[in-house]
């Protein structure tokens, strides 16, 4: 990733939407026992493949041909026993089959394998069902979004997996719709808004998770915590139906409306702070991070930040915004709390706790094997929990940070650092907003005993904008952060005043370097038992095999491979496409295959795309890639170039309203439309025939069903005249810019 070294206010609007948050592209309540009917198709009854039912689930370990769910088990490890592909014999791994999505955008999933049938799900919450020994197409399912969606989810249009059970896949749509699909023939069974309210001017959520079996029925979050007006919450739809079964809220509705709706939420309220502006929604929204145990019958949710990032916390204490940054254990059965523990009380800094979840078992006190689950934090640290009581078993560090002391050796509570108060002054915090762990799937192997995971190390610089009438973006933000190669205080002086320099905020003087590693690490102990540096911070997900292997792919179009034991380095595939991420593998007639789905996206932190990134040498175009022994080279596509590109049109105008577009550019468009090669088009190089149609576009909606959505609640015609000057004065600067020296022609 590159970031300028100087930048003028003009230019920080810009990078800190291209950069600092991940938002959205293009871009309450509702009664407990209240619902939309399912939509139902007749005709697309259950057919008899992709059989998985609760005994086939808590049998997988006799299975290992299979990879039945997103992490293959219940428990969520991204673990495989099969062996046949190991360190022994990985030099011969090489490429079987690769299927193309038709698509530019993120892809984060990790397919599901049912006897020898793929399921993968993509951008949107398409669902594609292959040959899983020659990557053949069976069916796709499109659930048919409007593209107007885009603006509304924050970071791409991507989806995180699907379930499968009893002859159906289970996919929901960023839009929030739940889908159930045949698994035979890819019909529609029936679909159900999980949205807890749906109307005209109210909060828009997405959904990007992958919903989770929990009993009979099956589950499924929201997101959007990083926007005013979310209130976090898991639903539960039956399996045959899609009848609707109970909703949870993850934080508390404003106290005005009389008591609250539900439970667990009557103490809940009591921890924020009095003058909260419950506007904003509270946040907590749980859009990954689900998990489920057959046997206790409990549902797992991890939640995200609360709205905005920082409130304002009460002399009193109040301030800790249960059930924000916690992880909560619900009985399936009724969608009651059963315990919870909160990660961050207060959480400030956007360490959200929807991380992946690994439920295993482990020997703790005694050699005695306790029920666990385990997080891989944002926030740094490594969490063990006895998932049936919440008991608190284990929290060590698995990455430096700086906004913690440590955990309170009683309370478990962290024992947070002053100088991380970044409302008090700016700060350099580590880690970054990104996260010391992102949403990329950790692996967990019962064979080492170690957890496996994609670790960034790297720091941010957290500015506070609340007192600053800005405008910056659009959202609920407060706060502005800065990779340390983004931040420049002279150039940032007109918008906050007088700002500390780098070197006065780093420890020694020096600003650390980002970068991304995996670590294996002992659950327990945190003890790290090997670590090795990888391509970027914004790598792949990891897999874990009984053949003493690790796998995860990496920005750079690498496919790598390490001991699981020692983290020797074994194997790199140039595969040409950026991966984010985790692989998977399955035997199907005595063959082991190896699996990921490789696309580049998932924030606007990472656009335009790095030029050290595959997605930037030879585009985005979205695969599945499938590796085996004895297997051949595999394709590349041709790297990309730079095509010619339609003079401007002339100059439009004054240079108040071009400086007023910049402003609306930076606020509303460059989240999604960087200049440089990225996700979607550099509005700089458009074709005389878009310029043309730009209103149309912009504020009607032309090509919405491309994905471009309309903006005309909040634009208005003014408004869009100002940004299209603005691009037009950028367009002739990059003309200016690319004009060859000797000749003065464009090229």
């Amino acid at each position: 990733m590159s970031g300028a070294k100087s930048m003028t206010p003009a230019r920080f609007v810009r990078a800190m939407a291209e950069r600092l948050l991940p938002a959205a592209l293009l871009g309450c309540l509702a009664a407990c026992n209240q619902a939309p009917a399912p939509e139902k198709d007749k005709g697309a009854d259950p057919v008899p493949v992709a059989r998985v039912d609760a005994k086939r689930l808590a049998d997988i370990g006799q299975e290992p041909d299979q990879w039945i769910t997103p992490g293959r088990d219940a428990g969520g490890t991204y673990y495989s026993p099969l062996d046949a592909i190991s360190d022994k014999n990985i030099d011969r791994l090489g490429f079987a089959w690769d299927y193309k999505l038709g698509t530019k955008r993120g892809l984060e999933a990790t397919p599901v394998v049912v006897d020898g049938m793929m399921y993968a799900a993509g951008n949107w919450g398409r669902v594609y069902a292959l040959d899983a020994t020659t990557g053949r197409e069976l069916w796709t399912y499109d659930p048919q979004v409007q593209g107007q969606w885009g603006r509304y989810a924050c970071c791409d249009v991507v989806n995180r997996g699907l379930a499968v059970w009893k002859g159906r896949v289970y996919i929901a749509s960023v839009d929030g719709y739940l889908h159930a699909v045949d698994a035979r023939t890819g019909r529609r069974v029936w679909r159900v808004d999980t949205l807890p309210e749906r109307k005209a001017g109210g909060f828009h959520y997405s959904v990007t998770g992958a919903p989770v079996l929990a009993g009979d029925a099956i589950v499924i979050g929201n997101g959007g915590a990083d926007f005013k007006g979310a209130r976090g919450s898991v639903s539960a739809y039956a399996l045959d139906s899609g009848a609707f079964k109970w909703r949870f809220y993850t934080v508390p509705r404003d106290p005005k409306l009389g008591p609250q709706d539900q439970p667990q939420l009557a103490a809940a309220v009591k921890t924020w702070p009095a003058k909260y502006d419950w506007s904003m929604g509270g946040g907590g929204t749980a859009w990954d991070g689900l998990a489920y145990d057959s046997e206790q019958k409990l549902l797992y949710v991890g939640t995200a930040n609360a709205s905005p990032y920082h409130g304002q916390h009460d002399p009193a204490g109040q301030g800790d915004e249960l059930y924000v940054a916690s992880i909560i254990a619900i009985h399936a059965d009724t969608g009651q709390m059963a315990w919870y523990y909160q990660e961050i009380p207060g959480e400030g800094w956007d360490y959200d706790t929807t991380n992946k979840l690994v439920l295993t078992d482990l020997p703790a006190g005694e050699g005695k094997p306790r029920k666990v689950i385990m997080q891989a934090s944002k926030n740094g640290y490594l969490y063990v929990l006895d998932r049936i009581t919440g008991e608190f078993l284990s929290g060590k560090q698995f990455a430096y940070v700086n906004w913690a002391k440590g955990l309170d050796p009683k309370t478990h509570r962290p024992i947070v650092n002053p100088a991380a108060d970044w409302g008090r002054a700016p700060a350099l915090i580590v880690p970054a907003a990104v996260g010391a762990h992102g949403w990329q799937p950790m692996s967990f192997s019962p064979q080492t005993g170690l957890v496996y995971i994609p670790v960034i190390d790297a720091a941010m610089v957290y500015v506070d904008t609340s007192k600053r009438p800005a405008g910056l973006i659009e959202g609920n933000f407060e706060l502005a952060f800065f990779f340390p190669e983004d931040y420049d205080p002279k150039g940032l002086e007109s918008l906050f005043g007088k700002l500390p320099s780098l070197q006065s905020l780093s420890p020694g003087g020096k600003a650390p370097k980002s970068r991304g590693l995996i670590r294996a690490v002992q659950p327990l102990t945190g003890k790290v038992v090997w670590e090795q540096p990888t391509e970027s911070i914004w790598d792949g997900g990891i897999l874990s095999t009984a053949g003493n292997l690790v796998f995860r792919g990496d920005a750079a179009g690498s496919f790598n491979v390490y001991a699981a034991d020692s983290g020797k380095f074994l194997k790199r595939i140039d595969v040409g496409t950026s991966i984010m991420a985790a692989p998977m593998t399955y035997r199907v007639n005595g063959i082991q295959y190896i699996s990921v789905m490789a696309g580049y996206g998932g924030g606007v932190l990472f656009l335009p795309f790095p030029q050290n990134s595959a997605a930037y040498k030879y585009g985005n175009d979205g695969r599945i890639i499938t590796f085996r022994l004895d297997g051949g080279v595999t394709p590349k596509p041709p790297p990309v170039t730079d095509q010619p590109h339609d003079p401007p049109p002339p100059h439009e105008g004054t240079p108040a309203t071009i400086a007023q577009g910049e402003l609306l550019y930076n606020r509303y468009c460059s989240r999604c439309h960087s200049f440089g090669r990225g996700l979607v088009p550099d509005l700089r190089q458009l074709p005389r025939a878009i310029h043309g149609s730009f209103y149309d576009i912009v504020l009607n909606g032309a090509l919405q069903a491309q994905g471009m959505a309309r903006w005309d609640d909040v634009l208005s015609r003014e408004n869009a005249a100002a940004i299209h000057a603005y691009l037009v004065d950028q367009a002739w600067q990059l003309q200016t810019a690319n004009s060859t020296p000797s000749t003065g022609k464009t090229p």
